[in-house]
């Protein structure tokens, strides 16, 4: 009895297993008609990611703000926690009139399921009066709101001193 038992447990955890792996494959169903593709996703993200750096350098808020959740939060290095989409907003606005001059985010590693995706990546800066110089790595929670890909989470720090640059 108890080695059936166990076989059952056994099997159901291998099962509960499988099934995590699938939805991490590359087609997920959303609903009954429609499939999640990672591959077509990461095109999304890059192009998002791509015109939320440039929108850094052009000061476009609006377009900034709009790349979060309404319940966003990020994860700024050397301050507190930055919760919601009216923060968010006056943190973007005081982050881009502070001045950006470079700024490029490259993903390492793109990975999640129908609901959430896990941006890893390094990103270079260059801000601040002294144009200060900054290099790094950051992790972006995408998060699928009604079909629209939005940073749900946002956390990133230094790797090297900061520089400034000649």
């Amino acid at each position: 009895m108890k080695k059936t038992l166990f076989l059952f447990t056994a099997l159901g955890l291998l099962a509960g297993g499988c099934q995590n792996d699938r939805l991490n494959s590359s087609s997920n169903s959303l609903d009954g008609n429609s499939t999640f593709n990672l591959d077509e996703v990461k095109g999304i993200i890059k192009d998002k990611t791509d015109r939320f750096t440039e929108a850094h350098l052009t000061k476009d808020t609006t377009f900034l703000n709009s790349c979060f959740t309404y319940d966003a939060r990020v994860f700024p290095p050397n301050a507190e926690i930055v919760a919601g989409i009216t923060a968010i907003s006056q943190l973007n606005s005081d982050w881009v009139n502070y001045g950006i001059y470079a700024f490029k985010e490259t993903s390492i590693s793109l990975y999640g399921t129908k609901d959430y995706l896990i941006d890893e990546g390094t990103y270079y800066l260059t801000y601040g009066e002294e144009r200060t110089v900054d290099r790094g790595k950051y992790i972006n929670i995408w998060k699928n709101e009604g079909g629209v890909w939005k940073i749900f989470s946002n956390i990133w720090n230094s790797s090297l001193p900061l520089t400034t640059s000649e």
